[in-house]
């Protein structure tokens, strides 16, 4: 048997920026819940298992869509925070009789659904290449100033990248990490910047504009027009693998 590839898929926030009913991982695009389609996303990119990070009530919404993964999907309850939600799901990696063979393990937003496989292979390639912090980035578009006391200022936007996820990592590497900030309550944005404050250098690869993150009512519009048309936008990977119920 091949070694485990994991995704750590988080979902455990409360969605307030959003608002409504439903919590966001939960919400339907195409069809199906954003957790869902993470998690086929990452199967179409070479995961082989997943664990999905959430809280009571996105337990309780998702229901029985999760055991129609293509891939072996664990629940795992996130934390006070996102980085402690992401610590957990590395901890439910750890505790897995299977899962916890794994070198490589990617983590991931639940609410950027649209991920391309070919992204989610090129992070797990990069690690499996040797790269202990790995993050899928684009180049910034829009012009930057920098808000200061006062007034403020123009950033060169040549340098900047605004970064993705999945983010990847040797496991021992992120989860080390995770243990060292969680004793040390050093504020971190994101994975890739958490083994990056544990001494790892941080790689890039690209990353792709389907990968939008879902945070208010009107991405998911902007989303919607998006997938019916992202075989035009030169992603031949938007492909999603299902496992058919009996």
């Amino acid at each position: 048997m091949s070694e485990p590839v994991v995704a750590v898929i988080v979902g455990a926030g409360l969605g307030v920026r959003y608002g409504g009913p439903v919590s966001k991982p939960a919400l339907k695009l195409t069809g199906r819940a954003l957790m869902a389609m993470s998690v086929e996303a990452m199967a179409a990119g070479g995961c082989t298992h997943a664990v999905v990070v959430v809280n009571e009530k996105v337990a309780r919404e998702l229901g029985p869509e999760l055991s129609a993964m293509p891939i072996p999907v664990v629940q795992a309850f996130g934390g006070a925070s996102r980085q402690a939600s992401a610590h957990n799901g590395l901890r439910a990696v750890r505790s897995d009789p299977e899962m916890s063979a794994a070198n490589v393990v990617l983590i991931h937003d639940a609410v950027r659904p649209m991920v391309p496989a070919s992204v989610v292979h090129s992070v797990i390639k990069a690690v499996q290449e040797g790269a202990d912090a790995v993050a899928p980035a684009l180049a910034v578009t829009d012009s930057m100033r920098m808000v200061q006391d006062e007034g403020n200022s123009p950033v060169n936007r040549d340098r900047l990248r605004a970064v993705q996820t999945p983010q990847g990592f040797p496991m021992e590497v992120i989860w080390e990490a995770h243990e060292r900030m969680a004793s040390t309550a050093e504020p971190f944005t994101d994975d890739v910047s958490c083994a990056e404050l544990a001494g790892h250098a941080v790689t890039l690869v690209p990353g792709s504009r389907l990968s939008m993150k879902i945070t208010e009512p009107t991405d998911m519009t902007v989303a919607e027009a998006l997938w019916k048309v992202r075989s035009a936008l030169g992603h031949h990977s938007g492909r999603r693998l299902r496992r058919r119920l009996p």
